[in-house]
């Protein structure tokens, strides 16, 4: 045979394969989904706001009814309530540490983060869904001065409170922490201490998923979108070498990256009027997020964020100016959009904490130059058999997959010089796993 028509053959084989079919709908994960209630998350924001101010600064200040201690109290109280629904499976402390003074903040500050642990069915697999509590007026270092902070980020720490009341009765594969940080406006400060602590014990984080302003639908823009949410995720993994990056081609395939996906594919199918804009970039122009904290050490991580944000309701003292209302107030919150915020990340957390490990150790061997592709993995928690998937290097997901069964190793007829490839676990009732990019190996034929 030609070399042409060799490689015309490997070309039909490769388009031969039907694009990825949907992983069959779990009716758990379904049942979950449909638990979310915008009521629960409108009085839980309520609450939130009463406060007055969540500022990091007026913790000296705090009482029952007011300031962020006061609000840490309650939110820890909340989770305790939602702990007696699991089974003794769920464990709730307090994260507590002193932010020395920057240049930044005019003193030494408390902070305090909450952690509510769901216990799962098989070690090695740990799952998070985090907010921030904290918030800010236009000065962050005020703790005086009126703080609502309905949107940011009232609306990701109702959606964690909700999300751990309706999955703490459920069992799972994996663990999942439901976390709420302290010390996000001025530095991260909450997130970071968490995921530098989990780091040094050696915690296995498979994902993060962080929500952070998710309770508006409609834009200082005008624009209108109650059924689309942003999922931003990193480019590049902390510690990426940019030669062998541009080398290999990776520069869509860091471990948040493969997240992204993972949710883009699977709140559809638990949500198919609801859509997941894909924005590849770590967080939005210039800024930041808690997820930041989970990717510096290396741990995939996500944020959700409404489709349209309204600067005027961000950072600002409340007041009226030129007929406009500024300030983070219940009032611009659409809690039925929250609602659905809510339940995206319901399916995704869920899917991937009943679901398998992702391939472990994945790598892509290349012994002799050629037009299949060899793939390489150890043994993933869960999983009953594995598929090989792989895109177009242009393509934003992955486009075909081959099922190879429960094995290690396995080759498909796809050139490695012209598609993206990766591996992932399914289990034995068809919760398939976050993909797992390969790592390129050369070995002597």
């Amino acid at each position: 045979m030609s070399l042409h028509a060799c490689l015309v053959a490997v070309l039909a084989t490769v388009l031969s394969y039907a694009a990825p079919s949907p992983a069959p709908l779990d009716p758990q994960i379904g049942a979950m989904v449909a638990q979310v209630r915008a009521d629960n998350l409108r009085a839980t924001d309520t609450k939130l706001v009463g406060f007055f101010t969540r500022n990091d600064f007026s913790e000296t200040s705090s009482s029952s009814t007011h300031g962020v201690f006061g609000a840490r109290d309650w939110i820890h109280a909340q989770f305790e309530a939602i702990a007696k629904t699991s089974g003794g499976r769920m464990s709730v402390a307090l994260d507590n540490f002193v932010q020395p003074k920057n240049d930044r903040t005019p003193r030494a500050v408390a902070e305090s983060s909450i952690i509510a642990t769901l216990r799962g069915d098989e070690p090695g697999l740990i799952y998070v869904m985090s907010s921030h509590y904290d918030d800010c007026n236009g000065d962050c270092t005020n703790g005086t001065r009126e703080a609502p902070g309905a949107d940011d980020n009232g609306s990701g720490t109702s959606a964690v409170l909700e999300a751990a009341r309706i999955m703490a009765p459920h069992h799972f594969r994996g663990t999942i922490i439901f976390a709420v940080f302290d010390g996000e406006e001025l530095g991260l400060w909450g997130s970071k201490h968490f995921a530098d602590e989990l780091k040094a014990k050696g915690v296995p984080i498979a994902a993060d998923l962080n929500n952070d302003i998710i309770g508006n639908s409609t834009g200082g823009n005008g624009v209108h979108e109650p059924d689309v949410i942003r999922v931003f995720s990193q480019a590049l993994p902390a510690g990426a070498d940019l030669a062998h990056v541009n080398l290999i081609g990776s520069e869509n395939d860091s471990p948040s990256r493969e997240l992204a996906r993972f949710i883009g594919e699977t709140v559809p199918q638990y949500m198919p009027d609801f859509t997941v804009r894909q924005i590849w970039r770590a967080d939005r122009f210039l800024r930041g997020g808690d997820q930041q904290s989970f990717q510096d050490e290396g741990y995939p991580a996500t944020r959700f964020v409404e489709a349209n944000e309204n600067f005027t309701h961000q950072h600002q003292d409340v007041r009226v100016d030129n007929g406009i209302q500024f300030g983070d107030l219940l009032q611009f919150i659409d809690f039925d959009y929250m609602a659905k915020a809510t339940q995206a990340n319901i399916a995704a957390l869920a899917a991937l904490a009943l679901g398998p490990q992702a391939p472990p150790g994945a790598q892509l061997v290349l012994k002799r130059l050629g037009y299949d592709s060899t793939l390489r993995w150890k043994p993933a928690i869960g999983a009953a058999s594995y598929e090989i998937v792989w895109r177009s290097t242009t393509a934003t997901d992955w486009q075909y997959p081959q099922n190879v069964g429960n094995v290690t190793e396995a080759t498909v007829p796809v050139s490695k010089d012209d598609y993206v490839l990766g591996v992932r676990a399914i289990d034995a009732q068809g919760h398939r796993s976050v993909a797992s990019y390969p790592t390129p190996v050369r070995e002597k034929p």
